[in-house]
């Protein structure tokens, strides 16, 4: 997921350390591939493991070592995570998720001829200032520029209203009530904003009666929007206290939202995951998690990787959407017999429209939260 946090970040400057030669464009094995995830996990079934599989398949495509990588103890240690591996003369540094966007902004400001590919960090996330450097007053005035600011940071972004609105069309399947429930982490994320809009669209192409009942953790605290299962699980059962007919839930959360899935596998209804499968990144809930809206994570990394070696990319936005195989459903896992041959049919024609751009998955003002509250 996507946010703008605080861009208050310093890191230490290493450019003689990693060269500063303008010579030959590194092939084969002079690439040197490293990844800096968040914290928690490499094998978290989620950012972290997905993030980590793409540099590894990049790095066979491209004939490079296999990456090592450094998991984060906190925060803390993002930057010299980072830097450690500029001193060590890493040319292609891979880092994972939103919580990195800044230190590696940083990095990529600081170390011109190292390559950096910000995963979940483009988009909404991406927030620079004129001078290319982490941006703490959100002005973002050098958002438009970021190719030319930044030329070898490149920023992962996602369609996330497409993989939401297929969610949606399963949701309005499997529902009995013909009443949904979606509950976002902030008002401030951008992608779950477009997650939700995208579900209810997709609901609404199945059963244009359907009600989705919306609601958000809150307004301003992103602990407590993404790092509160607890809080999480609570407010999940407060939502369906609120709203008893309510039987599929979706939630883009993060780790709250982990315990939103709790709230709803208790109260026997169906969840739906987010950005990765959650019936193997959560398997708590997967007893009732009938299908996830997925980011395809380590394809994207792997296909940026590629295109670093063969001299193709470019820094800045990079953005993954249907047309390019960037978004699409989990597996149904344990439900496969709830989705019918014609469920099928529709949600293939439907990502077939989105590759071909003819499908609106999203209002115009696709992130606008106002009619989400």
């Amino acid at each position: 997921m996507q946010l703008r946090l605080s861009f208050a970040v310093v890191a230490a400057t290493a450019l003689l350390l990693v060269g500063c030669s303008t010579g030959p464009t590194p092939t084969g094995t002079n690439w040197k591939i490293a990844v800096v995830t968040d914290v928690g996990s490499v094998n978290d079934h989620n950012f972290n493991e997905f993030t980590f599989v793409g540099a590894k398949d990049g790095a066979v495509a491209i004939g490079a070592a296999e990456p090592p990588y450094t998991v984060p103890k906190d925060a803390s240690e993002y930057e010299s995570a980072i830097q450690a591996y500029i001193d060590q003369g890493f040319n292609i540094i891979v880092s994972t998720g939103f919580n990195l966007a800044a230190p590696t902004v940083k990095a990529a400001h600081d170390n011109p001829n190292v390559w950096f590919v910000g995963v979940d960090q483009g988009g909404d996330t991406l927030c620079i200032t004129a001078e290319g450097l982490p941006d703490t007053t959100f002005a973002c005035a050098g958002n438009a520029n970021a190719a030319t600011l930044l030329p070898k940071y490149v920023a992962i972004s996602y369609q996330e209203d497409q993989p939401g609105y297929l969610a949606g069309m399963v949701a309005a399947s499997v529902s009995e009530t013909g009443e949904l429930g979606a509950i976002g982490g902030i008002t401030l994320c951008g992608p779950c904003i477009r997650y939700i809009h995208g579900f209810i669209l997709g609901a609404k192409a199945i059963n244009p009666d359907i009600v989705v009942k919306v609601d958000w953790v809150t307004e301003s605290d992103f602990v407590k929007a993404f790092y509160d299962p607890d809080g999480g699980k609570l407010f999940g059962q407060q939502f369906l206290a609120q709203n008893p007919n309510v039987d599929v839930l979706f939630q883009v959360a993060g780790n709250t939202g982990n315990g939103m899935l709790d709230a709803a596998c208790d109260a026997d209804i169906y969840g739906i995951g987010v950005d990765v499968d959650q019936a193997l990144s959560y398997p708590n809930a997967a007893r009732c998690i009938v299908v996830s809206a997925e980011k395809k994570l380590a394809f994207s990394a792997s296909e940026i990787i590629k295109g670093i070696a063969a001299g193709t990319m470019t820094g800045g936005d990079n953005h993954w959407d249907a047309a390019r195989e960037g978004i699409q459903l989990s597996p149904f896992h344990d439900f496969e017999s709830l989705i019918s041959a014609d469920l099928k049919a529709k949600l293939a024609d439907a990502l077939a429209g989105m590759k071909a751009g003819t499908l609106k998955t999203c209002p115009d003002a696709c992130s606008d939260v106002s009619d989400l509250k």
